[in-house]
This record gives C-alpha cells, structure tokens and sequence, in this order.
C-alpha cells in the first residue's frame, strides 16, 4: 500500500485544486533537492511511490457549492459589529505576535501605530466604526517597515476579505440545506482525502493548519507526520480558544508535528505553538522551526514547502514509511 501525502490549503480565491497539487508538489522537489534528496524525491514526488492529494475547500466559501448538484450554502451576510470585532482581534494577535519580537524600534513604532489605530482609546463605537478602524489598521499594515507583502494582498480590502475566512470557519455558522455547518463540510473535504487505514503524512498551509488540526482529531489513522507552514493556530484570542477542542492537544494519531513559520509571514500566530497546544498520550508536541524565505511575499504554502527544512524531514518521513 502506498502511503499518501494530503496537502490542505489556506485562505484565498478559488483555485484549480490540480493545478495547485502540482505547483505544491514542484516546490517540495525543489526544497527536497536543496536539502540533498534528489534522488529520493523523484522516486517517491515522481515516480508514483507516493499517493498524493490535494484537499481543496475553497469553493465552499462562494455564495454557491462547487458545480455537481452538491447542497447550496446561503450567501454570507455583509459583516456585522461581531463578526468586525473577530476580524480586529485576528489582527490585533498579528500584531501583537510581531511586537514581542520586532525587528527594530522603527518597526515597534510603526506596529505600535497600527495597533492604536485598530483599537483606539477614548473613542465611541459609533455606527460603523469598528468596520472603519479595521480598514485603516489593516491600511497601516501596509506601510510598516520590515514586513514583506505578508499575504499577497495588492489592498487592506482583499486583505479583509481572506481573513474574513478564518472567522467564517471558526464561527461555526451558514448551514445548509442538510444542515451542516461551513465548519463541517469543509473538514469533510480535507477527512476524505485521507487515508482510513495505511498512514497520511499531511502538509497544511495557513487557514488548512485549522482545518487540518480539527480534522486529524476525528481521523483514527497513524500521522507520521503532520507539517503546518504559517498557522494562526497560536492566535491567542482570535483563533486559539476557538479551536476545537479543548484543551487544544496534538492529535492522538499524530507521530510527529513540525510547526514552521517566516519572521517576515505576518499571518503567524505563536513562533513556539508549544507553548499553548499540550502533547499527545505519545507526549508528542509541536516542534517549531523558523526559516526565512527571499522575495517579497513570504506566506504563500510554495515558498514554504522549497525550503530544505521542510521537505528534508517530509522527504525522509515517506521514505521510511515506504520502506515498511
């Protein structure tokens, strides 16, 4: 049997889940070859030793399901006071994360800006206002000196608008007609890609880190290893205690986790998720490892996955697994 790599995506526009696998599976070649198994690489990347799958999800956020007759989701209603004040602590936690460790005081000041701009004191909540102080916070982020494109994003709005899917997934909410929640049905996509009997290693980008966490938690398989590349998971008030379950715990089936993450990729939540996800009954933890990608956007799962500290240890995982 084969073992089987699941990649699980993060926040964005629709893409074309094949096309993806295949740009995802490149870059891994590349990382695999910089940290000296190329031959390794091709045989399990190229060669078909490996089943490997891509869990696209990214349709279900559209008004309407993927085309297939699938159940139609309702469209999500324009952001209200709650869902504005979710969308403000997510970016508060982004810079706060970065405040403990900024680069330089002209850093710390520009983020100390931002943050005074996201959560003003002395000001009425007037109507709209929280609407308003997340755009120009997020607006702010922009000019702040160090970071990189964080995302990707050419606007504060389209910036809004992905991380919107975060608090989306964690609200729980937009049933549909056989009443299951966004949540659910989108833990379905990534649980079917699973293997249910020989072992998965998943590789898990940004918003998928989430996805992926809950949905190993109901996966009774063996995980040799789970890869998360920039997660929000550490996300102290925004994402963490939304996280289900609790008390927040590597998967049971987990073997290894390696958690990586870019000083310059502003969606990191927690450089030592340790510190707030407690080990398994294996006493398996998150081991966190920093890298540092070249070029302006450092958060894309590509720009991860071509560094020799992440597809070296996925590299050498599949390997033994192949080998049993």
């Amino acid at each position: 049997m084969r073992p089987r790599l699941v990649f699980v995506h993060g926040v964005g526009k629709p893409r074309e889940a094949k096309t993806e696998l295949e740009e995802w599976r490149a870059a891994l070649s590349v990382g695999a070859r910089a940290a000296g198994h190329s031959r390794k690489a091709a045989e399990l990347l190229d060669g078909g030793a490996v089943d490997i799958r891509f869990a696209y999800y990214g349709d279900l956020f559209l008004p309407e399901a993927a085309p297939g007759n699938e159940a139609v989701a309702p469209a999500p209603a324009p952001a209200g006071p709650d869902e504005d004040e979710e969308l403000r602590e997510l970016l508060l936690d982004m810079v706060d994360e970065h405040l403990e460790a900024p680069r330089d005081d002209r850093q710390a000041q520009a983020l100390r800006v931002t943050r005074n701009k996201l959560a003003p004191t002395g000001e009425e909540q007037g109507p709209g206002s929280l609407a308003r102080q997340v755009l120009v916070g997020a607006n702010s982020l922009f000019a702040v000196p160090g970071l990189r494109t964080f995302g990707g994003w050419l606007s504060a709005g389209a910036m809004k608008r992905d991380l919107h899917q975060v608090r989306r997934y964690l609200a729980r909410k937009e049933t549909d007609e056989a009443g299951l929640s966004l949540d659910r049905r989108i833990r379905a996509r990534v649980s079917a890609e699973l293997d249910s009997e020989g072992p998965t290693v998943v590789v898990a980008h940004s918003l998928g880190t989430v996805v992926a966490f809950e949905t190993l938690h109901a996966h009774s398989a063996h995980v040799p290893l789970f890869v998360t590349l920039g997660s929000p998971l550490g996300m102290r008030t925004a994402v963490w205690p939304r996280v289900r379950p609790q008390p927040v715990r590597t998967p049971k089936g987990v073997g290894r986790w390696l958690n990586v993450w870019d000083r310059d990729d502003f969606v990191t939540g927690g450089t030592e998720l340790a510190r707030c996800i407690a080990p398994n009954s294996a006493s398996v933890a998150p081991v966190s490892t920093r890298v540092d990608a070249d070029g302006l956007n450092v958060h894309p799962a590509v720009k991860y996955l071509a560094q020799p500290a992440v597809a070296g240890p996925l590299i050498e995982v599949l390997d033994a697994v192949t080998v049993e």
